[in-house]
C-alpha cells in the first residue's frame, strides 16, 4: 500500500490529502491546517532557537577572548611600566593604567610624585603582605576578573585582606561571597577572625549564627582550642550569642505552651 503526500495541498497550504494509489481521503482542513502550523511554528522556534544559542555561544567566546587580551599582555610582559614587589621573590610586571583602573588605593599611589616620573626599572611597589603566588592571584584577578577555584580555595584570605586595604570591591565581594558559600566546622572561626579584623558586620553576623548552629561540632575541634586561647574577646561573643539563641528558642516553646506542666 502506497501512501504519497502532496506538498501544494499539504496543511500548510489549505488543503490535506492522504491516500492509497492516488485515492485521497480528506478531513477536516481547518483542525489539521492550525494542528500542522503548530508543529511548524515549534520546529521553527526550535531551530531558531539553537542557532540564536549557538550564535551567542561563539560571540561570547570572542567576547571572552577579546577581554582576555589585557592579561596575554601581563603574561607576555608587553609594555609593562611597573613592577609589583612580593615578600618573597622576584618583582612581577604589570600595567600601571590597570591597577589604577581596578584599586583607587594604587591610583593614588600611582598619582604620587615619586612614580609620576617617566617609566623606568626602579618604578616598583612594594606589597609586603602578599607571596608570589598570592601576587599572581591578584594580578590575575584584576586583569581577568574571576579566578581558577583552586586558587580562590587556596588564597582567598590573603586575597581578602588585599582587596580590604587596596580597596577593590569585586574582589572583596568574591572573596566574601566565597567564604560564605563554603562556611563549614573547619573554616568558621577563621571566618569569624577576619571578619573582626576586617569590620565586616554582614560576614561576622553570618558566621556567627552558623557557629551557634553548629555549636558542638565547632566547639570540638583542634582549632578551636587554639582560636580560643588567642581571640578571648571573640569566644565570649559566641558564648553569649549562643546563650541568646537557646534563650529566644526556650521563650518561644513557653509562649506556644509546650513546657512542662504540673
Amino acid at each position: 500500500m502506497a501512501f504519497y503526500f502532496n506538498p501544494a495541498q499539504s496543511p500548510a497550504f489549505g488543503t490535506t490529502s492522504f491516500g492509497t494509489s492516488g485515492n485521497a481521503s480528506s478531513f477536516p482542513t481547518g483542525a489539521a491546517t492550525a494542528e500542522t502550523k503548530s508543529l511548524c511554528v515549534t520546529a521553527s522556534d526550535g531551530a531558531k532557537k539553537a542557532w540564536i544559542e549557538l550564535r551567542d555561544e561563539d560571540y561570547y567566546k570572542r567576547r571572552i577572548s577579546f577581554l582576555n587580551g589585557f592579561f596575554v599582555a601581563f603574561k607576555e610582559q608587553i609594555l609593562t611600566d611597573i613592577l609589583l614587589k612580593p615578600n618573597n621573590g622576584p618583582c612581577i610586571p604589570a600595567h600601571k593604567a590597570l591597577l589604577a583602573a581596578r584599586s583607587e588605593i594604587f591610583k593614588n599611589m600611582l598619582d604620587s610624585d615619586g612614580v609620576k616620573a617617566p617609566a623606568s626599572d626602579t618604578d616598583t611597589i612594594t606589597l609586603s603582605e602578599l607571596n608570589t603566588e598570592e601576587l599572581e592571584s591578584l594580578l590575575e584577578f584584576l586583569y581577568t576578573g574571576t579566578l581558577p577555584i583552586d586558587k580562590l580555595e587556596k588564597h582567598v584570605y590573603s586575597l581578602y585582606v588585599a582587596a580590604d586595604k587596596y580597596e577593590i570591591p569585586y574582589l572583596h565581594e568574591t572573596c566574601e561571597r566565597y567564604m560564605l558559600k563554603t562556611l563549614n566546622t573547619s573554616n568558621a572561626v577563621d571566618v569569624l577572625e577576619i571578619s573582626e579584623a576586617h569590620s565586616n558586620k554582614k560576614m561576622k553576623e553570618a558566621t556567627l549564627n552558623f557557629i551557634v548552629s553548629n555549636m558542638k561540632d565547632v566547639v570540638s575541634t583542634l582549632k578551636y582550642e587554639d582560636f580560643a586561647s588567642s581571640n578571648p574577646k571573640l569566644c565570649l561573643q559566641i558564648t553569649r550569642a549562643f546563650v541568646n539563641a537557646n534563650a529566644n528558642f526556650c521563650q518561644g516553646w513557653h509562649s506556644k505552651g509546650w513546657g512542662i506542666k504540673n
